[in-house]
């Protein structure tokens, strides 16, 4: 989110204002709403909303705010891309604006239209947010390579040259799972009988990522046949005991070369389902900035974590028991946090204990 603030003092500053300083609250409507009144108290002329992931509707979060803040919301969406996922609103007179993801970005978009007119004095209506509709591509795209004071001029191609983002899963599922000796976690059974590292393969299936690659270590054998008939592709860590960096190692070898990224996932978390997989991914927009992603609750940060293919070469020198995470620290301004509905992304399960106390496993001894 700082990336965000940094962003929208830019913008502020840019049109002649000044940002207040910001709350950072909870992502719940009344947390949100008191922030709204408090910043209105202090004097704001225009109060701006940023949430980790954009508002998707009008009952979102962002724009309930507004309403239990005894605010209106006039106008959701806008038909320019990016700043399609806007939120225009009113409390008493002073404009109130759930921003769209890409407001994070210094790049032009939709946002930047909006507070234009209002820092003008000019109202925003439906209808003016409408209208801009006409030319509402803000930057290029692969589809269109030519500036577009010359795309008149050209002959259509033939074929649109633009595909989409290929990403792909890594599951690591190298591990000795010393915490839960004599079991091996990753073959423990749910209460179907289905293993945990089966329920994390599926998951990832479940998603839109593809293709899903399962690197082995240790028992790989016995986890291989858990996972026989699965369309995965198996990669064995021979040195699987030196660490997670070396599982971590053996997978990104065994991913096609021609990827955009790669959501790495843990073993054992089998709580993960296939659509907050499907959540990172599309949250993946390395042109606005957001070339790792990552899953939180609350405020926390959780796995998986996806990355672009830039820091394969970065990752492939990690040595020991850790995995990449540490880099995401190294490039925080790359990073984008992703709010989930429940704490999935933050569970791991080392001992049995913990782990009778998941969905599904209550039966495990």
């Amino acid at each position: 989110m700082e990336g965000a603030v940094e962003a929208t003092r830019n913008r502020v500053e840019g049109l002649c204002g000044t940002l207040l300083p910001h709350e950072r609250v909870r992502h719940e409507t009344p947390a949100v709403a008191d922030a709204l009144n408090r910043l209105k108290r202090a004097g704001a002329q225009v109060l701006l909303v940023a949430g980790a992931s954009a508002v998707v509707d009008r009952r979102d979060v962002g724009p309930a705010a507004i309403v239990r803040a005894g605010g209106t919301i006039d106008h959701f969406g806008m038909p320019v891309d990016p700043g399609n996922l806007i939120c225009l609103g009113h409390i008493d007179a002073i404009p109130a604006l759930v921003l769209p993801g890409c407001a994070k970005s210094p790049k032009l978009n939709g946002i930047d239209w909006v507070l234009q007119r209002l820092f003008a004095g000019l109202a925003v209506t439906p209808r003016d947010v409408m209208a801009m509709g006409v030319g509402g591509l803000l930057k290029e795209i692969e589809a269109r390579p030519l500036p577009r004071e010359q795309a008149a001029n050209q002959p259509a191609p033939a074929q649109a040259p633009r595909r989409g983002r290929r990403i792909a899963a890594l599951v690591l599922a190298a591990g000795r799972s010393r915490r839960m000796a004599p079991l091996n976690k990753l073959l423990v059974q749910d209460d179907q009988g289905v293993p945990m590292v089966v329920r994390v393969v599926d998951n990832a299936l479940a998603s839109r990522a593809r293709p899903v690659v399962v690197v082995t270590g240790y028992e790989h054998e016995r986890v291989e046949q858990a996972l026989s008939g699965r369309p995965v592709i198996l990669s064995h860590a021979e040195d699987y005991a030196e660490g997670l960096s070396a599982s971590l190692k053996a997978g990104l070898a065994a991913l096609p070369k021609d990827l955009d990224a790669v959501v790495i996932c843990l073993g054992d978390m089998p709580l993960v389902a296939g659509p907050m997989i499907d959540r990172l991914m599309a949250a993946f927009d390395p042109e606005e900035g957001r070339s790792i992603v990552m899953p939180t609750f609350r405020g926390k940060q959780g796995n998986p974590m996806l990355w672009a293919m830039e820091y394969l070469p970065e990752m492939m020198t990690i040595t020991g028991d850790v995995g990449a995470r540490h880099l995401a620290g190294k490039h925080a301004e790359k990073v984008a946090e992703v709010e989930m509905a429940d704490d999935a992304v933050l569970r791991d399960f080392d001992t049995t204990d913990a782990l009778r106390k998941a969905p599904g496993f209550a039966g495990v001894r």
